[in-house]
């Protein structure tokens, strides 16, 4: 049986198939990440009850979409400009790297966004 890799903070699933058990990650509600409460009439229970809680009535397309969507406008507004290594480093990433790999970094660099420390762009021109 060949194993797969289990992302950190995922729930997980124990399957049965013939005496076979296999551990598989699922996806947590659209809750666990956002400031959603029930029945608070907000745009993020509208959506969870048109798409799912774990948005799995989307298609991966759709989901890309809204990623990019909302990264784009986050990044529009966030202070300072972004290095000219950097579009080479995205560059790379898209050009190099496997399609699990660039999903694996999305989900890096949204969990770094939201609990670790950036430089801020003083702190890169003195590096």
């Amino acid at each position: 049986m060949k194993r797969r890799p289990i992302p950190s903070g995922g729930a997980i699933a124990y399957i049965s198939v013939f005496n076979i058990k296999e551990i598989v990650p699922m996806s947590k509600p659209i809750g666990y990440f956002t400031g959603y409460t029930i029945n608070d009439g907000s745009l993020v229970e509208s959506l969870q009850e048109e798409y799912g809680s774990t948005f799995e009535l989307m298609t991966q397309h759709e989901k890309l979409f809204l990623i990019s969507a909302i990264s784009a406008q986050l990044c529009d507004q966030a202070p300072g400009k972004c290095r000219d290594e950097i579009y080479v480093v995205g560059h790379q990433i898209n050009s190099s790297l496997p399609k699990h790999d660039r999903i694996g970094l999305i989900e890096a660099l949204i969990n770094q966004i939201r609990y670790g420390r950036s430089l801020t762009e003083t702190e890169v021109l003195h590096k």
